[in-house]
């Protein structure tokens, strides 16, 4: 897996600042605006960083936000976007159901949406959607996870919020490949809306009451790291499996340290700046060169045996 190496240099150098941009380049095409979900999150940071200088590059100015999954919020940054005539809007959408009336606003201005990392649930409206495959970096996890626990053992699960398909996704691909496993069994599972506080708090509760657990599988790293840190405070984090799902920088060091199974890397980097990309080929020719409005992007496990390949957020070298 292959990045544009100048931005490679922008993430590692420029912390990818937490408020909106509008720096203009030298030859200015118009807006782009951006709006992804949390900047906090180094998921979303990344996303944003890596749009932001893409469209950049290419001779646009930026508007990036983020909406923390309020799709008020969300609505209103679209409404910013028609107001200031952006060319396009490239969108990590807040909610698959909630969001499809802030596109349809857009699609009404004659403005082109590009979504990217969670899907929108209603098709032809988007010009494309970019997203990883989701299922598909289920079923890579959860095999790993399986194996690493010798095909037994009993286990929590940690989702994301159920507003977001990529949630479901996960867990449902999980399921169907731990399935096969009879003597793996899920002793308790709860809602912990990708956030790492959440992760730990929920972990907490759930093993007052499932103290023998030797599993933990998660829907993204935040959740998995809450639990990690959940389970060092018990003293019980040597005997748990915990296996996570981004190919977040934290969850990596928690690879490299042992104290998590393995990671399944999202190509957030990749999809980011397809999608600004595709983009551009719109605004200049009216296509997107794709066969088909959903784009799927494979996933990739991080174990210790490649944790070393790592080379910058969310990017392995193959």
């Amino acid at each position: 897996m292959q990045l544009n190496r100048k931005k490679i240099a922008f993430l590692a150098l420029s912390g990818l600042s937490l408020v909106f941009s509008g720096s203009l380049s030298a030859e200015d095409k118009g807006l782009i605006s951006i709006i992804v979900n949390d900047m906090s999150n180094p998921y979303w940071k990344t996303e944003g960083g890596i749009a932001e200088s893409t469209a950049e590059e290419l001779g646009y100015s930026v508007s990036l936000s983020s909406h923390v999954g309020d799709t008020n919020t969300e609505s209103n940054q679209i409404d910013t976007a028609i107001t200031n005539n952006a060319k396009a809007i490239i969108l990590d959408p807040a909610n698959a159901d909630g969001s499809v009336g802030a596109v349809q606003k857009a699609v009404e201005a004659d403005i082109p949406v590009f979504i990217i990392n969670s899907e929108i649930n209603e098709k032809g409206l988007a010009k494309a959607q970019l997203v990883s495959n989701n299922a598909q970096g289920a079923a890579l996890g959860a095999q790993e996870w399986a194996e690493q626990l010798g095909g037994e053992g009993r286990y929590i699960e940690l989702q994301g919020p159920p507003s977001d398909n990529n949630a479901a996704t996960r867990s449902n691909g999980y399921e169907t490949v731990l399935s096969q496993y009879p003597d793996i069994r899920r002793e308790a599972s709860d809602v912990a809306n990708w956030d790492r506080t959440e992760g730990r708090n929920k972990m907490q509760s759930m093993l007052r009451d499932n103290s023998d657990i030797n599993g933990v599988i998660s829907g993204n790293d935040e959740m998995a790291l809450g639990a990690i840190s959940a389970l060092k405070q018990e003293d019980m984090l040597d005997d748990v499996i915990v296996g996570g799902f981004d190919g977040s920088p934290d969850a990596v060091d928690a690879v490299r340290s042992g104290e998590m199974a393995y990671t399944v890397l999202q190509p957030v980097a990749i999809f980011a700046e397809d999608a600004v990309d595709i983009a551009d080929q719109y605004i200049n020719t009216g296509e997107t060169g794709l066969d088909s409005e959903k784009k799927l992007y494979d996933c990739i496990l991080i174990t210790a045996d490649n944790v070393d390949d790592y080379t910058s957020p969310f990017v392995l070298e193959e």
